[in-house]
Order: C-alpha cells, then structure tokens, then sequence
C-alpha cells in the first residue's frame, strides 16, 4: 500500500470514530434531556396534585392547635349533653417545660426538627429506604412532628383515613404551622395534645396532666429516666402504659435514652444510669385527672362513658374538637334515670341493689338510652349495661332454644314439649323448675309462658348445640368458649346485647347491631355518617310466632311476666332469674333466693332490656326474694309505658306463610307446609327417666 492510502485510510478511521462518538453523544444527551423532561413532567404533576389537595385543606386555627377547642356530644334532637376538652388538661407553657423534655421528644420523634421547615425530605426518603429494606412488616413514617401536630388537631386518626389527599393536605398544613409559629411554640402545642393512656375511666392528655397521673408531680420534678417514659409513650400510650405492661415500657424508655445520647442531649453514662432505673419507680396510685366536664345532670354518664368508648373503637381522639352525633333520646334516658333512683313505684330495697338497662330502636339499631348504675357519685364508673358477667336465665330460652326451634325445625306454636323428670346427658345434675313440679306434656308456648326449665333443655337438645350457636351469632352474640346445654337456661351476655337480639323479634327477623353514635364531624368540618346495616338473623315468620308466643309471657294469667304488662299496648317479652348453686350455701340463703334478675321485652317501637341485682352476690344479705325479682319488670313497665305514649301502637302482621290454627281454644300459628305435631326426639331418651 502506497503512502498515500494509508494515510486516507487513518483518515477514514478517524473521521468513523469522531462520527461513532458524536452519534454516541446525541444518544446520551436525548436519553439524559429524556429523564429530566420525564422527571420535570412528574414534578410538575405532582406539583399540580398537590396544590389541587391543599386547596381544599381545611382551616388550623390556635385554638384547634392548643387544644383549646372541646369536643360536645349533643343528643338524637341536637342538644349539647356533654362537652370535654382542654379545661380539663393541665396545660404548661413553653418556658416552664424542661428543657430534657423538649431533648427526649425531639431525639424520639424528630432529631431533624429545628432544621427543617414542618416537611423534611430527608426523613422521608430515608424512611422510604428503611421500609423497602424491613422484611418484619412494620412500616416507618416519615412524617415530622410538625405534621403529627397538624394530623393531632384538625384529622382524624383512623387508619382508613390516612389517603393521599389528607397526607397531602397535613404536609401543606405543616408548612403553613411552621410559617406562623415558633418552634418553641409547636413543642409547646405538641406537649399539650397528645394522648397519653390511662385507665378504662381516666384518659390522660398532654404530658404535664401525665406527669401527675403516673407520678404525682410536676414535669419539672421528674428524673431523667421517668422523663423518658412519658415521651416516648404517645405513639402506642396503651401498649406503653408503665402499669400494664412494664417490660415494654422500659423497653420503649430505655429507645428513648439511646435516642437522646445519639442525639448528644445527654451523654452515654446518663443514658445506662437512667436504664438501670426500675420502670416503676415513682409510679403512683391516687391518680388525678377527669377528663370530662358535665353540661347538663349526671342521668347521662352510663351513656355519654360508652360514647367515649365507642369514639374510641372507631379511631377518633375524643379530646380533637369532634362534634358528636348520638342516638340518646334525652327524655326516654331521663326516666330510666329517675326509675333506678328516684321512683318509690319500682321498690328497690336499699341503695346497694344495681341496675343495668338499654333501650334500642329495633329498625335501626340505634341505642335510645342506657343506664349502668344507680345511687352512685362515681363519674363513669361501672357501666352494668354492657357487662358479660352475670347469667341471663330464662331470658336465654328464646334466643337459645326456641328461636331456633321455629327458625330450624320448623316446630309450630303448639309443639308439645315434656316437662318430666330429666338429667343432664352425661351427669348425676337432675334439672328442675322454681316450684319442683312437672306439668307433663304441655304446649311450647305454655313452657315458655311460664318460664319451664325442662321444655327448653329439650327442645335445645333436638335443636343441637351447633345451630343454637349459629342462631346466637346471627344475633351478634358470640363467645370465647363452646356452648352446652345448660347455657339454654342462663348465657353470659349484656342487656344492651340481650335488647339488640330482641330487637330482631320485634323487626321481623332482621337484626341490627346496636350504635350509640350516628354522626362524628372533624375539626376540618367533614361529617362522617354512622349506620348500623340489618342482617336477616331469621325469617319472618319465625319472628312473628316468637312475638306471638313471648306476647303470652304478659298476657296470659299463669305468665311469669304480668307485672311488666302496659294496659293496651302490644308488646312481648320474657322474665329471667337466677338461683344460687344448689347447696352451696345451704344454711346461709332462704331457699328462695335469687341472684339476678332480667325482663326484656319489646315493641315494633322499641326494645328494653333490663337487669337487676347485685355486685357482690355473695354477700351477706345480698339476695332478691320473690317480690323483688319483678323490679326488673317494673322498670321496663314505666319506661315503655312513657317512651310509647306519642308512638303507634300496632301489632305485628301476620306472613303470608303463616297459618293461624284454634288449638284447645286458643289461637296458634304454625308455618306452611308444617302443621303436624313433631315428634320430641327427646322423650324416650334414657336421660328423662331421672327421678328428683
């Protein structure tokens, strides 16, 4: 090759190359002005979404962020009956807030705090990190103190609510703060809010009000180490709780020491002397805090405690500025009130004998009233309307046996049931009434007028165990330990379950869980509707033989619940009592002593069901006699002949697949298709021929 080619060949070789590269470059600089086009395009959307949630943030006042607003619960006829807030906390000033305090929160909660500007881009990243990385399920929040403050005050705190828009709108809102208020200032707000545990009666807000609480004394007394627990308990104050559970408390305290030292607030050796602090050290048990204040007379605590409750179950901070909507129908409340403790009719024997009562709307569910107690000065103290702690008796039998016996096994009204000797499968226990007789064969609707034991263990027995509990749930009655037979005569259930489940009989079959609240609106003014939807827990015509037969337990002359009986009104119901243990206390109680005693009993307006006795059973002279088991009817009588004066009075109606038969006289129903007598699969069963 001459000297002259080659050099037009290196020519070529360069001019390739220098073309490769410019080729390689415009690929690199489309790709990169690609990405940052992509990137820019994103922010610009994001930007836009952004500014389209913050436009509609709502309003964060000073009040809403010192906790200066109250929450007020009003009435079914939107009356105030309580309000509770910040009058009731102990609120402390920035200046006289400790210093180690503010260290301990902002090491916890925000090591970043006095460098950002209420959103921090760094947190969020790296707990985006941190979560991709974690393979235990628990997720980090990048969310600031400034932004808990704001979700604290103006949002709600349940997990449902936590969408884009409200993260969005808490973000905007944090900057906003941050923009008006010191950072001093938003320690101090934060102090003030947050919820600090407590006990069922007393909820503690704010950390001041908590120094108090848990040890007695000021914020400024407390040790390093007590300081350290009361900041780090407001992201889990129940699971924290010193008393409860101590091991995770120190276990979140001693994070918070390690936090602090990692923040050079304190130094290692004071964070390991502070670790060998018992956590229950200083720890009191006189608490003081009440964190309610009373608008109108105290008729309304049973109600207003389970309110608080109910709040609390559906992720609402009680102590956040809420309005409240309930259920309470303040007239019918006022003379459940006045019939425990004030009305001479009622016969209570003494100051000692307890009540527990729930009035519920059987089409909706909603709970019209509540009592818990009576002839106490303790706020929010036991409330008996919604306790599982004592046996129901006979109130049991038609939920238990022969709800399910019509709803099952089809039985018609006038079954015939046997009411003869009989013995527990399986036992020596020999089963026998109030009056140690037997009536032979008898009608299902006589045995369930006049409360007889042996017909309803029979009828559970052909109905079976495992369908007498299906039909239990469908009433919203469920339990931890499997059901027997003896349950057919006493479940441990509450009047405001026992009023709910009855409440299906008078709704012909559909039940509704019972509600007390039907409407909460946030500070940020959004209403959030409360309903109870209706389960079809039988069929219709069960209910309308139920209703017949329990209509019998008034109105026929041998049934156990005349003195509950409204002159003209239509309504059914049932009489429920319990006997101590047979020869437990021989020697110690009359033979006729009762234990509790219960009426439940309805209309298609409402449904009431009352209980009656005492908290200390066992004690001497804490016993009912025969008159007294009927306070329980008395109550229900004077409720529901008040309640129903403005109200329709209707009967129920009849289905269409229910046919109406004359039996020995009277009326009886029986479904279509099931008129026949069925046969008791019980009675040649080896276990009825016991003797007494």
């Amino acid at each position: 090759m001459s000297q002259k080619d080659s050099k037009d060949n290196t020519r070529v070789q360069r001019n390739q190359g220098k073309y490769k590269k410019s080729r390689a470059g415009k690929i690199i600089k489309r790709t990169i002005l690609g990405v940052l086009a992509f990137v820019s395009l994103m922010i610009i959307i994001g930007t836009g979404v952004f500014a389209y949630y913050a436009s509609s943030a709502p309003k964060i006042t000073y009040n809403s962020l010192s906790s200066d607003n109250s929450t007020k619960i009003y009435d079914n006829s939107n009356h105030v009956i309580y309000r509770m807030g910040a009058q009731n906390r102990d609120y402390v000033k920035s200046k006289d807030i400790p210093k180690r305090l503010k260290d301990a929160v902002v090491s916890i909660e925000d090591r970043r705090f006095y460098k950002h500007h209420g959103v921090d881009p760094i947190r969020i990243l790296g707990a985006s990190l941190a979560n991709i990385k974690s393979n235990n399920g628990l997720l980090q929040g990048g969310s600031t103190l400034t932004q808990q403050l704001v979700k604290l005050s103006v949002f709600s705190t349940n997990i449902k609510d936590r969408t884009k828009e409200r993260k969005a709108q808490e973000a905007w809102l944090a900057l906003q703060v941050e923009r008006k208020y010191s950072k001093q200032k938003i320690l101090e707000f934060y102090i003030n809010k947050v919820y600090m545990g407590g006990n069922g009666s007393s909820n503690v807000y704010g950390m001041q009000t908590a120094s108090e609480y848990y040890y007695g004394k000021k914020l400024n007394k407390l040790s390093l180490a007590q300081t350290a627990m009361l900041a780090g308990m407001p992201q889990a104050p129940v699971s924290y709780n010193p008393y409860n559970y101590p091991k995770l408390a120190k276990e979140r305290r001693d994070t918070v020491l390690d936090a602090m030292a990692s923040n050079n607030a304190i130094t290692a050796k004071q964070a390991n002397a502070a670790k060998n602090e018992s956590i229950k050290n200083g720890l009191t048990h006189n608490h003081k805090t009440n964190d309610l204040t009373n608008v109108n007379e105290k008729y309304v605590d049973s109600y207003v405690g389970k309110v608080i409750q109910e709040l609390k179950s559906r992720g609402y901070n009680p102590q956040s500025g809420l309005s409240v909507h309930t259920n309470l129908d303040l007239s019918a409340q006022k003379k459940l009130y006045d019939l425990a403790n004030n009305d001479n009719r009622v016969g209570f024997p003494n100051d000692t004998m307890q009540v527990g009562a729930t009035l519920v709307d059987p089409k909706t569910g909603a709970v019209n009233a509540m009592i818990g107690s009576r002839k106490t000065d303790i706020q929010f103290g036991l409330n008996r309307a919604v306790q599982t702690d004592r046996s129901s008796g006979s109130t049991a039998k038609p939920l238990m046996d022969y709800g399910p016996a019509l709803e099952y096994l089809n039985y018609p009204t006038y079954q015939l049931v046997h009411d003869t000797p009989y013995t527990y499968p399986g036992t020596n226990v020999q089963l026998k009434d109030f009056d140690y007789r037997y009536q032979g064969t008898i009608t299902m609707r006589k045995a369930l007028a006049e409360s007889r034991n042996i017909p309803a263990i029979r009828t559970l027995q052909n109905v079976g165990i495992n369908n007498a509990t299906r039909f239990l749930s469908s009433l919203g009655m469920n339990f931890n330990s499997t059901l027997n037979l003896q349950n057919g005569i006493g479940l441990y259930i509450s009047p405001e379950q026992e009023a709910a489940a009855y409440a299906a009989f008078a709704n012909n079959g559909t039940y509704h869980k019972p509600y007390l609240i039907n409407r909460v609106v946030t500070p940020d003014n959004v209403s959030h509707n409360i309903s109870s939807n209706g389960v079809q827990a039988m069929s219709p015509s069960t209910a309308f033989m139920m209703n017949y037969m329990l209509k019998g337990v008034m109105n026929l002359p041998y049934g156990s619940g005349t003195e509950a009986k409204v002159p003209g009104l239509y309504e059914a119901g049932k009489t429920g009592t319990t006997q101590y243990p047979e020869g437990t206390y021989q020697g110690y109680l009359p033979s006729y002593a009762v234990m509790d005693s219960w009426f439940t009993g309805y209309t298609p307006n409402y449904s009431l069901s009352v209980w009656t006795g005492y908290d200390h059973q066992f004690q001497t002279g804490n016993y009912m006699n025969a008159a007294q088991t009927a306070i329980a009817q008395k109550i229900y009588k004077y409720e529901m002949q008040y309640i129903s004066q403005n109200k329709p009075n209707e009967d129920w109606v009849k289905p269409n697949d229910v046919t109406s038969v004359k039996s020995n006289g009277l009326n009886e129903y029986f479904k279509n298709g099931h008129q026949s007598i069925q046969n008791d699969s019980t009675t040649n069963s080896k276990f009825n021929t016991a003797s007494r």
